[in-house]
């Protein structure tokens, strides 16, 4: 669990930021297709959160009903996926974040799986995959670098 509150959190583009005055609990992978669909991605970490705990101090999320029972907050600028919202009124009183939008997200390692279900059979996150590390500079040297900086990344990656 993460060390002392508050903890914090935000979007890609630091339009919104939130704190939590309370460890978030049950840090979990959710492999549901309403949260593959909502991230783009195999499966969401998430974590629990008591609604009383959690205060957004910048800015404003969109929210999008996902379903009949839950609504999903987002940054209607860059689009991060913040926030599950339950709207079934024995639910109202906690809320999910996802886990990878936290200041320190390496703090609140998943230690379960929901909806394993709709797990895509390649997708496993404590697979054997070889692991390679991006260069500390990576978006400065694609964004400015030299013509050949750029290449031998992009070679590097498998890109023609």
């Amino acid at each position: 669990m993460a060390s002392t509150p508050p903890f914090a959190g935000g979007c890609l583009c630091g339009a919104i930021r939130y704190e939590i005055s309370a460890p978030p609990y049950d840090p979990h992978y959710c492999h549901c297709r309403s949260c593959q669909k909502a991230a783009g991605a195999p499966a969401i970490a998430g974590a629990f959160v008591a609604r009383t705990e959690f205060r957004i101090i910048r800015g404003k999320p969109r929210y999008f009903r996902s379903s009949a029972v839950a609504e999903r907050g987002f940054c209607k600028d860059c689009g991060t996926y913040l926030i599950y919202r339950p709207l079934v009124a024995e639910w109202s009183n906690w809320m999910i974040i996802t886990i990878a939008c936290l200041d320190r997200p390496e703090e609140l390692p998943p230690r379960r799986h929901y909806g394993s279900e709709s797990r895509i059979p390649w997708f496993d996150p404590q697979g054997e995959l070889p692991n390679e590390r991006y260069e500390d500079n990576f978006i400065d040297i694609l964004s400015g670098g030299s013509l050949d900086e750029r290449k031998a990344i992009l070679e590097r990656f498998g890109t023609p």
